[in-house]
This record gives structure tokens, sequence and C-alpha cells, in this order.
């Protein structure tokens, strides 16, 4: 899928001002009310705002409810009840392996899944990032679902929480067009051939290079 891509989302180089002035309004209910594939894909380069801190999407994965394996909604019952009992765009944070929060996002439309957020291009409280992270390098602060939930101190008490009714944990719209490309998904070994990895083009944000390259 490519579109013009801008020069701050293309070169990873966050502009602190032109992020600000291009900051866009909260997505509503509806970005979230259809399937998880395209509302995967759309989320790249928008903005997660999370209190103090906020940073540009540039990878993410989409989980379908409904014949994929690697979904939760396959094994778990508890994540199929989340879906039924909670809104589209409801926060679903789990505690992967023990040792990271996970940070998704729920879908809930003609489809139904999750949107997990993989990986930020930080550009605001950066220095709070680095301090609960204890990493310096910007690149590496949110390069990975566990870091960037670690440096925005999102745990399980955020599980369930509505992204779309508080603008101090939401996301923004893209301040500019860009350029996304599909590749397979990582850490997963059932259904780990799907193409549902998005992120954005060149970008030196995300967790794992590309492998796979699909506009």
């Amino acid at each position: 899928m490519r579109h013009h891509a801008s020069p701050l989302l293309q070169t990873g180089k966050v502009n602190q001002l032109a992020v600000e002035a291009g900051r866009g309004e909260m997505l509503g209910r509806d970005f979230f009310q259809r399937n998880p594939l395209s509302c995967a894909r759309d989320l790249i380069g928008c903005e997660l705002i999370w209190n103090s801190c906020a940073g540009i999407i540039v990878e993410t994965e989409a989980y379908n409810a409904i014949g994929d394996e690697a979904c939760h909604c396959f094994v778990r019952p508890s994540a199929r009840a989340f879906v039924e009992r909670n809104h589209a765009g409801a926060a679903y944070v789990y505690f992967n392996y023990g040792v990271h929060w996970m940070l998704n996002v729920m879908v809930k439309g003609r489809e139904k899944g999750f949107v997990l957020i993989r990986a930020l291009e930080p550009t605001r409280g950066i220095a709070l990032m680095r301090k609960r992270r204890d990493v310096h390098d910007i690149h590496r602060l949110c390069s990975g679902p566990g870091k960037l939930t670690q440096a925005l101190a999102i745990t399980g008490r955020h599980d369930e929480m509505d992204l779309c009714s508080d603008e101090n944990h939401c996301f923004r719209k893209a301040a500019a067009s860009i350029d996304v490309v599909a590749d397979q998904r990582i850490g997963i070994r059932r259904s780990a051939h799907l193409p549902w990895r998005f992120t954005l083009r060149d970008s030196v944000h995300v967790s794992r290079k590309v492998r796979l390259s699909r506009a």
C-alpha cells in the first residue's frame, strides 16, 4: 500500500514541532469498527498518546478472532469473553510469557480481533521514557511491544480501558500520508505465514527488519 511518505516518518527522525503542529484529531470508535487487517494497516503513522508520553506507530500486527490460530480468541475463552463485553477501541493488555506487558486495541466490526502495537517512534516524553527503560538510544526505546509498554508504563491495570474517550490515552490520526508494507508476523508458530505485520517503510524504530516486503 504505497502513499507519499513524509520526510519525518520516512527517515525515522523525530521533529517535535512538526509532529505537534500536525497532530490529528483523536480516533473515534468507528475507526475500530471494521476488520483487524485494515485497522492494523491504517494505524501506521498514527500517534499513540499515553499521558505525558507519545509516539508515532511504526509497527503493528493484526489478529483475527475467527480462523487465526495465533489469536488469543482461538484458544482462550477469556479473550472471547473480553470481545463480547467490550466496545471497539478497548485496550487489551496481557502479560506475555510472564515477562512483558503487551498493548493491543480491540477491533469489532463485521470481523473481530485485535491489533498489537509493536513499535513506536517516540515524539514526546522522551526523557521519561529513557528513565523508565534505562536506555538512552532513542531507536531502542520503543522498538518492540514489551519495550513500548515499559517506556509508557502500561500494565495490566490499563486492561479494558476505553481508548476512544480519553484524550490522555488515545490514538490520533496520522499527520501525513505514509508508505506501509506488510510482512509475516513475529514470534508465533501458528498461522505464522500470514502477512499481517505492518510497518512504516524504512523506519529505524521497528522491532525487526522487514523480511518479505509487500506493498
